[in-house]
This record gives C-alpha cells, structure tokens and sequence, in this order.
C-alpha cells in the first residue's frame, strides 16, 4: 500500500478555523479540505477492515468517509487533542455498523452458523496450545470442510463486529471517556451528502492549474504516494509534497469563491 502523508498540522490549523467560525458557508468548505487532506486515512482503515470480507473496497471508502465528516463536525480539541485519533474511532465505526447492517439484512444458512460454533471453540483450543492463531487451511483440516467454507464463517463473524460505545479512549488529560460520551447525535451526515460534497470538489479540482490537478489526481483518487508521483513526473517528493500542499490552499480559495492567484 502506498506510503500516504498527512499533514496533520495544517489539518489541525483549518479545524481551528472551523471550530471558530459561525459562517456556515465557510464551514462547509474547510469540512470539503480537511476531508479529502485525510482522505488517505479513511483509505487505510477501510482496506484494512475488507480484508476479510465481499463488500467492495470503494463501498466501504465511501461509508469511511461519512465518519470522516462525521469526526471534522463533532471533534472538540478540548475533550481530545489528537484529531488523528478521533477521526479513527469514528471512520471505523462507521465502516463496522455498515457491514453488521449489511450481514444482518443476509441471513446465513444454518449450517454457517453451526459450523461457525465449532470454528470458534477450536480456533481457541489450538491457540491455547500452540500460542498462535491457526490458519484457515489447518482449521478446514481438523474440522473436514473446505477452505471456502472456513472463509465464509469467519466473514460472517467478522462482520458481526461493532465498535462498543463502552469502549474508553483516554485523552491528554489522562481522562477516560466513552465512546457515547463523545459522540452526539450524528445522523445529521449521510452517504447522500457526502456525494454532494464529492461533485463540489471534483469540480472545484478541475478549475486548478494542471500540475496541481495532475498530484491530487495522483494522490488521493490514484492512491499513489509522493515518491510514486515523484518518479512517474520526474520532479522531487519535496516539489510534490509542495503541490499538494499548494492544490489544497488553492482548493479552499476555490470553494469559497475567492478568485485564486495561479
């Protein structure tokens, strides 16, 4: 996977910006920067929970990316001062509710759920007794399946999986707080706005200069990293690293109807 870099500094600065404002207008735009500048986040925590499952990866993205919103709108910096953090309990748990949700509208064969009785207890057994957790080709072995099947019991457990709003995230001050405690009601965002959002900065994307398009492009739609970029243009990671940086200044000014300087 690509060696993403977030400037989680720069983040920081435009979320003080958006925390103090009350223009809505201006709101909006800074939310559309922050979330495609983080936008490399979501696509890690997104492959990294579909690595056992069907749903297509992009599916997944795009619910990652309405916690993403999610997390920009309700982050208060005086309840956790690391957004990278927040951002992530959020994303994740978006994506988890979205595959419990989807496995709970499918209901498995009878057989999946007694096999996956059996899978359990002996996937337990042998790593009391080996110290590690048994492959999917020894479990299909001692129980007499197929390795497929195995496969199917563990997706369906797995995507049974939700992050618990018991579960305590201690922050700076060393106070430890619950997941429910943190976040308010945030049916306000959905996948519905989220593409609204999307066409706004496409379209804000396609006004900047063409070196600028080409890194964004490149970066945060292509998942390619700086160094990749660097090598497929021929210039520096650094003159990368300052486009992008450039294109997301550049994208805020466009968004918000200023006429930008090329």
């Amino acid at each position: 996977m690509a060696d993403y870099t977030i400037n989680y500094d720069e983040i920081a600065e435009w979320l003080k910006i958006y925390k103090a404002t009350d223009d809505e207008k201006q709101k909006k735009h800074l939310q559309n920067v922050i979330a495609l500048a983080a936008m490399p986040l979501v696509k890690k925590i997104a492959r990294g929970l579909a690595r056992r499952n069907t749903d297509p990866v992009e599916d997944i993205i795009q619910v990652g990316n309405v916690g993403l919103v999610k997390a920009i709108q309700l982050y208060n910096p005086k309840v956790s001062e690391n957004f990278k953090t927040y951002a992530t309990y959020l994303i994740t748990g978006e994506i988890r509710h979205y595959l419990r949700d989807k496995v709970s509208m499918i209901k498995a064969p009878r057989e999946i759920y007694e096999l996956a009785y059996r899978v359990s207890k002996l996937m337990q057994k042998l790593k009391d007794d080996q110290g590690n957790e048994p492959s999917e080709a020894v479990l299909a072995e001692e129980l007499g399946t197929s390795v497929g099947k195995i496969k199917e019991v563990i997706d369906v457990e797995r995507r049974k999986q939700t992050i618990s709003l018991d579960q305590f995230i201690t922050t700076s001050n060393d106070e430890s707080l619950s997941l429910f405690d943190k976040i308010a009601d945030d049916n306000h965002y959905n996948l519905e706005s989220f593409q609204e959002d999307k066409i706004l900065i496409n379209d804000a994307i396609k006004r900047l200069d063409v070196k600028l398009q080409e890194v964004v492009v490149l970066n945060y739609f292509e998942d390619l990293s700086q160094t990749q970029i660097a090598q497929k243009l021929g210039i520096s990671q650094m003159q990368v690293s300052r486009r992008l940086k450039k294109a997301l200044t550049m994208l805020l000014k466009i968004l918000s109807e200023k006429e930008p300087i090329m």
